[in-house]
């Protein structure tokens, strides 16, 4: 899926967070969200009954890295402030996907009638926001270059249990030269609330990774000659959470297709 297609004709901006919400709620906007509304924030999501959010909570709170807290509605309520004026969690990504006792039902392009009183959002950092910096240090980014997804895999490497919710790190790869790896680790290491600095470097085998070309969510991207495949911490993570966890009924975002804010990327510096 090509990032930032568009289901109707290309005729409203993509600069800001609220302009891509919107492409969103009128049905405009329906892949993936790489590269779009640039300097703003973009969140991952994961909603849940309230008798859930507590452990899930803290099962972000246990693991960071991949499940950065932005922001937490209250129960109920669609609304996060926080991350935007005029926000509806049910209408303003491009497609969701709808879990059942922990196993994917549905993709739809909305979630109103789905929509329940007991229901928490939650909105976590995502690799998107980092990548600006990273283009901006003139970093090459192939699945931008491709204009493709990016590229994510299940690890072997697995997540600290919080209560009920448990699993394996999912991880986002982009391929780098070493020199490019180094100036990204540098640069990462500073956004911590957007997944923070890499988690592994080469050798996929060590972190349970059989083949490159056959990613578990996104596009296959292509490592070349003299290159690192150089992996972060992914928001999908959550969604392996929840299969393991098997709560009644969740929602999250489908892979690659985010919550874009009102926040701004230079805001999330340390």
């Amino acid at each position: 899926m090509r990032a930032g297609n568009l289901a109707l004709s290309n005729t409203m901006p993509l600069d800001t967070g609220l302009d891509v919400r919107l492409a969103c709620r009128t049905g405009a906007l329906d892949g993936v969200t790489a590269g779009l509304a640039p300097g703003y924030v973009q969140g991952n999501l994961a909603i849940l009954p309230r008798d859930w959010a507590d452990e899930f909570l803290r099962f972000c709170q246990a693991n960071p890295k991949p499940c950065p807290v932005l922001g937490v509605s209250d129960a109920g309520d669609p609304a996060i402030p926080a991350l935007g004026a005029d926000l509806d969690i049910r209408t303003d990504l491009p497609r969701y996907r709808v879990w059942r006792d922990g196993v994917l039902v549905d993709e739809p392009r909305d979630i109103g009638a789905l929509w329940r009183d007991d229901l928490v959002s939650f909105v976590l950092g995502c690799s998107f926001s980092f990548e600006e910096a990273l283009l901006q240090a003139d970093v090459p980014l192939r699945h931008h270059a491709l204009g493709c997804n990016v590229a994510m895999y299940r690890t072997s490497i697995q997540t600290q249990r919080a209560g009920r919710f448990h699993g394996p790190l999912v991880v986002s790869m982009r391929p780098m030269k070493p020199a490019d790896a180094i100036r990204a680790v540098q640069i990462t290491t500073r956004l911590p609330s957007v997944h923070g600095a890499p988690v592994h470097l080469g050798y996929p085998a060590a972190i349970g990774i059989s083949d490159l070309a056959k990613p578990d969510y996104g596009d296959a991207v292509p490592v070349e000659a003299g290159e690192l495949p150089v992996f972060w911490a992914c928001g999908v993570t959550p969604q392996a959470a929840i299969a393991a966890a098997r709560p009644p009924f969740a929602i999250t975002h489908a892979p690659g297709s985010m919550l874009a804010t009102d926040l701004k990327n230079a805001q999330l510096a340390v």
